[in-house]
């Protein structure tokens, strides 16, 4: 049996790859920093783990002694500030027969400094909209999107009105500014095989967020979309699964906002059109045969919140478990 350990399992994303992988042959571990993290309580008891939060020093050392403690065969990130400290050390995940079903250390560096990621699109023409650093140049046709060069969400995205104000943001090689795109805004989510072809691009319209989580939304199959966010997975190299986000001009042609090189919380929905990624992600790391290419159908979801009812001792069971596991050399 092939052990799988998911992180981040209080997050949506984990949430659904914890559904999904349940219902294959793989004995599925969860895994999250909370205690109350929903889907550590949709596994058995003794496949429950804590682990320090990504931003910690000690992270990746505790998540190799759990994934040795605990036999892990592939392990799949899902947390943003998790993803490069376990790329970096992917060797040692390899050594201990842990395969990381997560895009490369590269594809990671070009997609969340979101001023790189344009650079190395920028082979795409107008795919990529213009980009440049606060402060490099005025000359624009205002208004212009002003935002983070990392980070994600729409934390500290702004619309700039007219070049006095941009001039009054001063320079900062961390902030960009970028081409104003009016248009449908659309999430594409993308699965690629080891050798960077795609099998499926599935574009999703998000008709309704709150708290930055897509709470209705549909599938749409429109080929401008599939093929312009697979041309972007091409040039960032991409491998496994990442969700690409365009967005239309207003002559209507889409062009791209971001990539986040991981599983997205709205991945219910993409299994539920036909195209279940995180199974077929984990046939693809081992090794196992997957179509060439996998179709979609339109469909449309709400969602809700849904609970999961425990006895107390077995939140008290999760701390305790991880207070006794044995210390690090």
């Amino acid at each position: 049996m092939t052990d799988v350990l998911v992180t981040g399992v209080g997050g949506p994303a984990g949430v659904a790859i914890v559904r999904s992988l349940a219902a294959t042959d793989a004995r599925v571990h969860a895994a999250d920093m909370d205690v109350w993290a929903s889907a550590l309580y949709l596994v058995p008891a003794d496949q429950r783990h804590l682990v320090r939060p990504g931003l910690a020093p000690d992270f990746v050392d505790h998540l190799l002694a759990l994934c040795e403690r605990q036999g892990i065969d592939v392990l799949f990130p899902t947390v943003d500030v998790e993803l490069v400290p376990i790329a970096r050390r992917l060797a040692e995940f390899t050594a201990l027969g842990v395969t990381v079903a997560s895009p490369s250390l590269t594809t990671l560096e070009n997609t969340l400094d979101k001023y790189r990621l344009a650079q190395v699109c920028a082979g795409l023409g107008d795919v990529v909209p213009r980009t440049e650093l606060l402060g490099a140049s005025y000359d624009w046709d205002y208004p212009v999107i002003v935002k983070p060069r990392s980070g994600s969400g729409s934390r500290g995205v702004h619309l700039v009105e007219d070049e006095a104000a941009l001039r009054a943001l001063g320079t900062d090689e961390q902030t960009i500014v970028q081409e104003n795109l009016p248009g449908e805004e659309y999430s594409v989510d993308v699965i690629a095989d080891l050798s960077g072809t795609v099998l499926a691009a599935v574009p999703r319209s998000r008709l309704r967020v709150d708290s930055g989580v897509t709470v209705a939304g549909r599938t749409v199959k429109d080929a401008g979309l599939e093929e312009t966010a697979t041309r972007v997975a091409a040039a960032i190299g991409l491998t496994t699964v990442a969700n690409v986000q365009l967005r239309r001009r207003a002559d209507g042609t889409p062009a791209l906002l971001e990539v986040n090189p991981r599983f997205p919380g709205a991945m219910p929905l993409t299994i539920a059109s036909g195209v279940d990624m995180p199974r077929l992600c984990l046939d693809i790391v081992l090794g196992r045969p997957v179509p060439e290419r996998l179709e979609f159908r339109e469909l449309a979801n709400v969602r809700f919140l849904e609970d999961v009812f425990l006895d107390p001792a077995e939140v008290l069971a999760v701390t305790s478990a991880a207070s006794a596991a044995p210390a690090l050399p």
